[in-house]
């Protein structure tokens, strides 16, 4: 069959068959084309072994036990002559030996790998049969496609056209061997939009306790890649019947079952995967925030004259969501983010809000997360059962727009501290950054005094 292939990938296949090597192209490339998604992880596994390849591939580099040789785009651009758009400088191939692993005592890595003789001895090692087809190479036709041999062995092929994910051989034993694996397999099917086999899911309910053992970076990354998809909100429910989240986000099962009151027509649970759902944001941040916005109310519940009550949820529900991003090892920027538009997602509008309130509304949130919260504002809306969008949320985009160039922090002040201690006479000192705070509270008023010449004369009335 003919298939598109890496140019990359096709000069290190022809370099190993060169030398008298079997090569093929592996993995998660050739599901991805097959599928015809776009792909950027090229690997490759040869019975070379290591040190037999290093001198074939100028720049390459081995620095672990497992069999597997990695070398730069801009390496092989350079190597082979390939034109600059071929790949990108800093993407880097695997070019793996044929291996065979046994024991998994951490159910996460290998601990002996043995030297495979053959494609299917490498091939049975990994995951899923969507991932376990490798392409041998039999004619470059033109740039990029080539006439193939496809190995399926497990029928990969098959599943791909079914729209299943499958583990290879026994699926308890898959995950016994590397618990990640039970992560791959919902984030595999989220990406894709693929059902999980009946015993492979069953498999991952058994054995979703193995993931207390995995490291919470890994676990974070396939997170943020589960979070960043078109079915995240399906993946998050399969992650709660099958066990996986009483482990990563046992807080989330909190909030099943939890009525609310008013408009809602969901629990909270159900509520959080609806926003997550419906929020337009590709960005795992902001859907992390979604999922999470409301992650207190199980904890601040309460009732008042008969009627439910989540006072100050919000405010409870942002460190908490922050914790969270943290335990999944999120950035300290990102989980500042995810901090700052839980606690401010409870925002109000009125038409009557002064233009001065709208400008403390984006200082407060952050000009740089006024998009994120407007998303995550219509998620929340229609996991509530609300429509998308309202006048009210219409109106104050609007405004928020026309405030948006207005001075909004300190460094828009017309006059800088240094101005101050010149116009005073005074070194820098605590007094400087308060003069400073109350002229920016003024010009937040009226953006109209923001003026050399009035901030000026303001600076000498405080003394």
């Amino acid at each position: 069959m003919k298939l598109h292939i890496n140019e990359g990938a096709i000069k290190i296949t022809e370099e190993l068959e060169k030398r008298g090597y079997e090569a093929y192209v592996v993995g998660g490339a050739i599901r991805d084309t097959l599928l015809e998604r776009p792909n950027k992880d090229w690997d490759v596994t040869t019975s070379a072994k290591p040190e037999e390849m290093l001198p074939l591939f100028e720049e390459s580099f081995y620095d672990n036990a497992y069999g597997t040789v990695m070398v730069a785009g801009k390496h092989l651009k350079k190597q082979f002559n390939l034109a600059p758009e071929t790949c990108e400088d800093e993407e880097i191939y695997d070019i793996t030996t044929f291996r065979s692993e046994h024991g998994y005592s951490d159910k996460r890595r290998p601990d002996a790998v043995e030297w495979g003789k053959q494609i299917t001895d490498d091939l049975k090692r990994r995951d899923f049969t969507i991932n376990a087809m490798a392409a041998k190479i039999i004619k470059v036709l033109e740039a990029g496609m080539c006439e193939v041999e496809i190995i399926d062995p497990y029928q990969g092929k098959d599943d791909l056209k079914a729209g299943v994910i499958r583990a290879v051989g026994k699926a308890e034993e898959r995950f016994e061997e590397d618990a990640l694996r039970i992560l791959r397999a919902v984030r595999i099917a989220a990406q894709l939009g693929f059902k999980i086999e009946e015993e492979t899911l069953n498999a991952i309910g058994k054995k979703s306790e193995n993931l207390k053992q995995i490291s919470w970076e890994r676990i974070g990354e396939e997170m943020r890649k589960i979070l960043a998809t078109e079915y995240a909100a399906q993946a998050i429910l399969l992650m709660a019947s099958t066990g996986i989240l009483k482990v990563i986000l046992p807080e989330l099962l909190q909030a099943k079952g939890v009525k609310q009151a008013g408009h809602h027509i969901y629990d909270v649970f159900t509520h959080c995967v609806e926003a997550l759902r419906a929020c337009p944001s590709p960005d795992p941040v902001v859907r992390l925030a979604t999922l999470l916005h409301d992650i207190d109310k199980p904890v601040v519940l309460g009732e008042v004259g008969g009627k439910i009550t989540f006072y100050n949820h919000e405010v409870s529900g942002a460190r908490t969501a922050k914790k969270i991003a943290e335990r999944l090892k999120f950035s300290k920027n990102e989980q500042n983010r995810i901090f700052t538009l839980v606690r401010w997602h409870m925002f109000a509008y009125d038409s009557k809000m002064t233009d001065a309130a709208i400008r403390r509304f984006i200082r407060r949130v952050g000009k740089e997360n006024i998009h994120d919260m407007m998303a995550l504002r219509i998620g929340d809306r229609v996991g509530g059962g609300s429509k998308a969008t309202s006048w009210r949320l219409t109106e104050l985009q609007t405004r928020i727009g026309e405030q948006f160039y207005e001075p909004l922090s300190l460094k828009d002040l017309a006059i800088d501290g240094s101005e101050v201690m010149q116009i005073l006479g005074i070194p820098p000192s605590r007094r400087v950054g308060e003069i400073l705070n109350i002229l920016f509270e003024e010009i937040l008023e009226d953006s109209s005094k923001n003026t050399t010449e009035y901030l000026s004369l303001r600076v000498k009335e405080l003394v």
